[in-house]
């Protein structure tokens, strides 16, 4: 069913039009993507924010809080619904502890209406994503892959869903990342397709039922959301997640414009949202559509969450109650910082950053009497910052949350050059891929192709550095995902020699590095050089 066209005067996002009184719908869409197991309120650095910060009003998002924002925006619109964009798994001892249970509870009391999965749901295998679904009073969606050969979501993990509001049917469709079997653990028996192909399926397919209002929640990145937006035809909104992007049309740190309109195939508008991460703010977009499902308004702005916004004190004592198991774990203190470390996403995925340095180095510190000469560690491993002071083994637990364990193996030289490679393959998308490195040296170039980006590679000698020996065999070392293949280094996996995947957990060797020093001072240094 295509949609009749509009001029581009129709799509302004700043002002009322004339002919929205024409139309017949509107619906306030509020969501949410990248919460990472987020439950308690977070600093300016994404990591758990300390009680007397939070009293102080200095703090951000939380569930509590979220709530409370939730019931607001609710209240003021006559149509809305609340979703999700993927990746509510991982990130603080909440999920170590309780996987998906905690977040199917406080999502069921949100009132979500339906999410996508995200890559991180598959962390734990489809039984643990079974679990959740389980246990949840909404739909988890997702299109572009088959499962009919995995028994724990064959017949039970659904492309697409109608749902109705208003006495209108809004077609939701998920999507997410094409290459999560490189990003997370979803099995043998899970197979990933093109994003565009799959929403263009499930969109004729709920057209033809007779639904012109079609909502994807896609956890596949920006870039890509635009792409599916001029390319899938028939859909009207992309919930984003995956890149953590924020868009505004307010802040100089945005992105893009929210929302970001995109002409599609048939010429129909499709608005692109996305709302940063980790509940720092609830993305609220209001849609008009017309007696045709064509969009004639799309207006919002990502709402802050911060201390100015009072907590649902039930949802306080019961998220209390559910830390009290992990509190001795992490207030146990490891360490003291001079400066913040910065673990900042854009930052650990294009160039050195503090964290990446602290993290690499502490991997080579612990394995180089056993010959290992190379730490290689993917900037997406790093989850947050550490502010200045003390730090607790749950801070460094918020930046690693994966529980990654140490492997060493060897590769050749030329291999190191290639996992190198593969590592700013990526790079203008911000993949979690980007090598931050210890006892090496490289150069990129992000204006060559991928796979020729990388020059002047050197590998530390005594004082020194020398070149690195295409020829010459090096002791590695690096976290078991990536050992295993993870963000694309496959190489680790089929050239790896001697390899043992079984070392400590990587976290436990940050908080004993740190707790070595007298007072860690962050730093970086010229390890890596961006042409």
């Amino acid at each position: 069913m295509n949609k009749r066209l509009l001029s581009a005067a129709v799509l302004s996002v700043s002002t009322a039009l004339s002919t929205a009184a024409y139309a017949d719908y509107s619906l306030t869409i509020l969501h949410t993507n990248d919460f990472h197991s987020r439950i308690e309120p977070i600093n300016k650095y994404d990591s758990t924010c300390k009680a007397e910060d939070n009293a102080e009003g200095k703090c951000f998002g939380g569930t509590a809080r979220l709530d409370t924002v939730i019931k607001d925006r609710r209240a003021a619109s006559n149509n809305s619904i609340l979703v999700d964009g993927g990746d509510q798994f991982q990130g603080t001892l909440f999920y170590t502890y309780y996987k998906g249970k905690a977040a199917a509870e406080f999502m069921n009391k949100l009132g979500y209406d339906g999410m996508t999965v995200g890559n991180h749901e598959f962390d734990d295998g489809p039984e643990v994503l079974r679990g959740f679904m389980d246990a949840v009073e909404f739909p988890v969606l997702m299109s572009n892959a088959d499962v009919s050969k995995e028994p724990q979501l064959a017949d039970v993990l659904k492309p697409s869903v109608v749902i109705e509001r208003g006495g209108e049917k809004i077609g939701l469709i998920g999507l997410t990342p094409e290459d999560t079997d490189e990003l997370a653990s979803p099995g043998p028996n899970v197979s990933f397709s093109d994003p565009v192909a799959a929403v263009t399926r499930e969109a004729e397919k709920l057209a033809a039922e007779g639904v012109n209002k079609i909502i994807v929640l896609s956890h596949s990145g920006y870039a890509v959301d635009k792409e599916v937006a001029a390319k899938a035809p028939g859909i009207d909104v992309i919930v984003g997640g995956h890149s953590n992007t924020y868009l505004s049309n307010t802040s100089d740190k945005a992105a893009g414009p929210y929302p970001t309109m995109i002409d599609g195939p048939d010429g129909t508008p499709t608005a692109v949202v996305q709302a940063y991460a980790y509940g720092k703010f609830l993305g609220e977009l209001n849609v008009t559509f017309d007696d045709n499902g064509v969009i004639t308004e799309a207006v919002g702005e990502p709402i802050i969450v911060d201390g100015q916004i009072a907590e649902n004190a039930e949802l306080v004592s019961r998220i209390k109650e559910l830390a009290e198991p992990l509190d001795e774990i992490r207030q146990e203190v490891v360490a003291q910082t001079t400066g913040p470390i910065g673990g900042e996403r854009d930052v650990c995925r294009a160039g050195v950053c503090e964290m990446g340095v602290l993290v690499a180095d502490a991997m080579l510190e612990r394995v180089k009497g056993q010959g290992v000469q190379i730490a290689i560690q993917n900037g997406g491993g790093l989850r947050a910052s550490i502010d200045a002071g003390e730090v607790t083994k749950g801070e460094v637990l918020t930046v690693l949350p994966f529980q990654n364990t140490l492997s060493t193996f060897e590769l050749k030289g030329a291999d190191v050059l290639a996992a190198l490679e593969n590592g700013v393959s990526q790079i203008e998308e911000g993949a979690g891929r980007f090598p931050q490195v210890a006892g090496l040296k490289y150069t990129f170039d992000k204006s060559k192709p991928a796979g020729e980006r990388v020059s002047d590679v050197m590998v530390q000698d005594g004082d020194g550095f020398v070149p690195l020996d295409p020829e010459k065999t090096y002791g590695v070392v690096s976290n078991n995902y990536m050992r295993g293949g993870g963000d694309g280094y496959d190489i680790f996996e089929t050239a790896g020699m001697n390899a043992y995947d079984f070392g400590p957990d990587l976290a436990d060797v940050v908080s004993e590095y740190l707790s070595a020093k007298d007072g860690y001072t962050p730093y970086t240094d010229d390890r890596i050089t961006a042409k």
